[in-house]
Formats: structure tokens, sequence, C-alpha cells
């Protein structure tokens, strides 16, 4: 049963504990990571033989793969990924970034330029589900940025297939090419590149803890989106909530995984004992009870606060990666909520819309890093390049200023190379 804690009448530290994942599994990274770089795809079909029990012939998925597997998913479901992608792409155009240059009068010119990442690779996990919202959400915002070439690694069945309606999402988003490879091997692939698989500029997208390790030791060699740890939710209601709606709201993110953790927020003790006694409940009912119970008995709690302001106070501290406002006026609310990864509004918007549908990515900062961090958009897949051009003359009215500030740094030869111009000009 979810636990109920009231805010004030124990420590803070209680409140605001989370659980994180103690698995070290470092060492065994790195040893995979060497191993790929070493051996390339023969230890990419060695490990795909070894964790997801499949005899590969080739890592790239071809096109005929493809598009039997586009032939597979039911016509209502590929209308679905359809609609979805268009509302995604929708809201990720609206991130693209321009250029621009200021021009002085004295000739000088200073600007930025924007320019795609080149080749983007895109992780997206797989074994016992299938996850074609990851692949929308991860590759369209990197279409739109312009990149030139975006590559999925997920890992085979024991078939030695994908999961058609992975494919699926990956063609009408417009993926170039699609590896048989998972864990923290596929990220090894991508970050040094194989006989196969093109090193890439980038890595997006979650998983396990293998996975996420992988990411964080390739760091440098290329760019990352983030470290991502366990899904969460935080919902904030008031006493005029349907404690049903919001019961199966933290369930949606307790069934995840054990270590996913579901908060609710409120100023009614009346509805914090509703929502428990609902969420039991419902959890008998769920396919994925066992997860989803685990996660609410070891990760879950009910947070009852005595008034609105401590109710918004508390959900700003967690900073959760899913925050819904569940009240009459939502937009009254909305500046007041500074860390979040993605809020989603009113009695009517569950956080599954933001999973699958509405437009908003949904790769999100958590484990409370929505205080600095931002959702993946189409400015992962730029980089900014900045450009400065000063005339002769334009130098000659500065260049005294310049030298004197790099010799209060100690730093003589910069000085000289703004001096040994205006000698010129003398």
């Amino acid at each position: 049963m979810i636990k109920i804690l009231k805010y004030g009448a124990i420590g803070k530290d209680e409140i605001f504990a989370r659980n994180e994942s103690e698995l070290d599994v470092s060492d065994i990274v790195s040893e995979i990571i060497a191993d790929v770089r070493q051996n390339g795809d023969a230890a990419l079909i060695a490990y795909a033989k070894k964790f997801d029990k499949a005899e590969l012939n080739s890592l790239e998925v071809s096109e005929a793969e493809i598009e039997e597997a586009f032939q597979l998913v039911e016509p209502e479901f590929i209308g679905i990924l359809q609609e979805a992608a268009k509302n995604i792409r929708t809201f990720h155009e609206k991130q693209l970034r321009q250029g621009f240059s200021i021009r002085q009068e004295n000739g000088v010119v200073i600007g930025q330029k924007i320019t795609p990442i080149e080749k983007a690779g895109l992780y997206v996990p797989g074994g016992t589900a299938a996850y074609p919202s990851t692949v929308l959400m991860d590759s369209v915002p990197a279409k739109i940025a312009g990149c030139k070439e975006i590559c999925i690694a997920t890992p085979p069945s024991a078939n030695g297939k994908i999961n058609p309606v992975i494919l699926a999402a990956a063609k009408i988003a417009g993926v170039d090419r699609i590896f048989k490879m998972g864990g923290a091997q596929a990220i090894a692939a991508l970050a040094y590149g194989t006989e196969t698989v093109p090193k890439v500029d980038k890595i997006v997208g979650p998983g396990n803890a293998f996975v996420a390790e992988a990411k964080r030791q390739v760091f440098g060699r290329v760019s990352i989106d983030m470290i991502a740890g366990p899904s969460e939710i935080l919902v904030i209601a008031d006493g005029k909530s349907n404690p049903a709606y919001v019961a199966a709201d933290l369930l949606s993110q307790a069934e995840h995984d054990k270590m996913a953790s579901a908060v609710l927020v409120t100023d009614s003790e009346e509805l914090a004992l509703a929502v428990q006694s609902e969420m039991e409940e419902q959890l008998s009912r769920l396919p994925r009870e066992e997860i989803a119970r685990t996660s609410i008995e070891n990760n879950g709690k009910i947070i009852i606060a005595e008034n609105f302001e401590d109710v918004l106070a508390v959900a700003n501290e967690i900073a959760p990666e899913h925050l819904e406002l569940c009240v009459d006026n939502p937009f009254d609310y909305l500046d007041k909520i500074q860390n979040a990864g993605s809020i989603f509004m009113g009695r009517y918007c569950p956080e599954a819309l933001g999973d699958y549908f509405a437009g908003p990515n949904h790769t999100l900062p958590t484990s409370g890093t929505a205080r600095f961090s931002s959702p993946l958009s189409v400015d992962d897949f730029i980089k900014k390049t900045q450009f400065t051009y000063y005339t002769q003359e334009a130098l000659a009215a500065v260049g005294e200023k310049v030298a004197f500030f790099a010799e209060k740094e100690g730093l003589s030869a910069h000085a000289r190379s703004a001096v040994i111009r205006l000698e010129e000009k003398k």
C-alpha cells in the first residue's frame, strides 16, 4: 500500500527521499565497450547471441525487412503513428533556431550560425517490450534539425528480427539506418563505430542501467542527451479531484518498472485516503501488478501539505520528470511550477497523452535534474558557432584595450597578437 506522509510533521529527508539504483555496472560496461572497440561487428554479433538469444547474419535491418514490418502492423495503428508523428513535428518545428549577425557602424560583424549535428544515434529499448513512441520522440526532432544521418539501435528478438511497430515508426519518422543491437554494446558501437555501424556525433534515448552507464562512459567521445534515471510522476491534486483518475495516473508510471516513482501531493487528507484505497483496488486489475506494486510500496508516496503554497513548494523541491496539475484553473499555477520536465494541465490531461500523442517530447530529465535540465528538443541536434569580423580600423580603435586586458591576465602573447597589428597600421 502506498504510504501517506504529512509535510511538516516528519523530516524533509523522508519527504524528499529518492530510491536510487545501487546496481554498479561500471566495470562490466567498461569491458563491453573495450570489446566492441577491439572486435567491432564480431563482438556485437556475439553479444546478440549471449543477451538476446539471436543468431544474426547481418546487423543492419534491410529495406525488405522494413517494408515487410510495415505490412504486418494493423492499418489503424499506422494511422495513429502518423497522427502522433504529425503532432510531434508541429510542436518541435517551433523550436527551430535561426542564426543572427550584428553589424556595427565601424565595420565590425559578430554573430552566430546554426549547424545541425551530422550523425545522430538513437537508442530504442526493446526485448520484452516495444517503444515506437521513443522512435518518434527521438527521431522527429533530429529530422527537423537537419541531421544528415539518423541511426537507430534496438535489440533484436530471439528470431533475429526487430518488432514490426518499431520499424513502422522508424519508416514514418524518416530514420535512415536501423541496427540490431542493444545494451552497452550498442552505445559503444555508436560511439566508436564498427565495420557496419557508423560512428555518430550524439547518442540519445532511454535505456536500462547498462545503457545509462555506457552513455556516461562514452560522453566526451560523443555527446549525449542525459543520463536517465527511473521514470517519475508527481500529481498535484486538490480536494475536488477524482481519486480514480489520480490513482490511475500514478499507476501509469508505477507499471514502468520496479524503480519507478509515483507521488501525489495534495492539501486534502480526504483525497489522500481515497486515492490510497483506489490504488489498491486498481492494482489488483493490472496485468503488470507485481511491477507496479513493488514500485508503489518502495518508491510511492502521498504527501499531505497544509495549504496549496506548500503543495507547490514540495513539487518544486522534488523537480519531477512528469508533473500533473489537477486543478480547475491550471494556468493560474503554471508560472509557479519552476522545476518539472513536462507539465500536464487540468483534470483531463493524463501523462499518457505526453507519452504517445500530444506532441511535446517524452524524453525528459529525471531524478531531480529538471532543476537544471530540459526535455529532448531540436536544440539537442544542432550546434551553435560564433563568428567575429573586425576591419583594420575597428581593431585600431580597441587594440590597446585588448592588449591591456591580456597583460592583466599575464598573457603577453595574447597582447602581442593585437599590438603587432597596430604597429602595422602606424
